[in-house]
């Protein structure tokens, strides 16, 4: 029997889909803003579902996501409140959200290390009095990696980091760097290694190498049609990508278990998996005979 850690899915495009009002710049953030409680209704769901984790609305929660928006001074409050509602829904374990500066899947955009570790370590200092771990999502590049576990490793919490790669060659970071460059950095720092937002199909090849470290390995992959640097180009906002309509819950199930027959111990789901997919997964990990754990 092998302890997994199930993970939840994707809050972001979950508060999108219930609150069905129109995406703005600030994505899951004005939602939560517009809809009190909505945040804590789907930490509910997916811990019903069989998820062992909370991860707070905290990926888009930054200074620059703010900038121009005239919430540009809510900074603080708006962490508290995302933290607030991951707390009131009862979850065992809180993962903080610690998302990309200026943009997801854009390392060209990144901001060099003197200017992001101090804005990471500002995220980080905040979720840490509340959450059990921080995880550093869709960590796209060498460069990115290096500074968000910079900014997040001196709270003394756990921190994982989770990686995207190219939807088209899984043994690639989105900057095209190799996947394997990250492992001495991961090592040094984090205390879990993950992929995630990334198509499931790259996933088992990133597993390939990440099963060569000597962390704790995982992924949780997302539910968009695939993210090409064509794609980047000219739509670069989660508000444009298109859901696929082939990872229904037994059909991303199916991905999910393949990992963890590859050695992965934390799975979960990304932007468009929901609590009928986390359900699925932790039925199917149950009837395998493995154990559902808190990090």
């Amino acid at each position: 029997m092998t302890e997994i850690i199930l993970l939840d899915g994707g809050m972001g495009q979950e508060l999108i889909h219930r609150a069905g009002d129109t995406p703005t710049p600030l994505w899951s953030t004005q939602v939560m803003i517009d809809h009190p409680g909505l945040v804590a209704e789907i930490h509910r769901d997916f811990r019903s579902a069989g998820a062992m984790v909370a991860t707070t609305n905290t990926y888009a929660i930054h200074h620059d996501r703010l900038a121009g928006t005239g919430m540009e001074d809510a900074f603080g409050s708006l962490m508290a409140r995302a933290l607030t509602e991951a707390r009131d829904s009862g979850a065992p374990c809180i993962a903080g959200a610690i998302g990309p500066l200026i943009a997801s899947y854009r390392p060209d955009l990144h901001p060099d290390a003197q200017t992001a570790v101090p804005l990471y370590a500002e995220v980080a200092g905040l979720l840490a009095p509340t959450c059990d771990l921080l995880i550093c999502e869709t960590v796209a590049s060498l460069d990115h990696a290096r500074s968000v576990l910079a900014g997040a490793c001196p709270t003394g919490k756990p921190v994982w980091l989770a990686l995207t790669v190219d939807d088209r060659d899984g043994s690639r970071l989105r900057s095209g760097e190799p996947l394997k460059d990250i492992l001495p950095i991961a090592e040094e720092h984090a205390t879990a290694i993950l992929i995630n937002c990334s198509a499931p199909e790259a996933i088992p090849a990133a597993l390939a190498i990440l099963s060569k470290g000597t962390l704790p390995y995982g992924a949780y992959a997302n539910g968009f049609q695939r993210i090409t640097r064509e794609f980047l180009q000219t739509r670069p906002t989660v508000a444009d990508l298109q859901s696929r309509h082939d990872l229904t819950p037994p059909l991303y199930a199916d991905h999910v278990m393949a990992w963890v027959d590859a050695g992965a111990t934390i799975v979960g789901g990304c932007c468009e998996v929901g609590p009928a997919h986390i359900a699925e997964i932790a039925r199917r990990l149950i009837a395998a005979g493995h154990r559902l754990a808190r990090p």
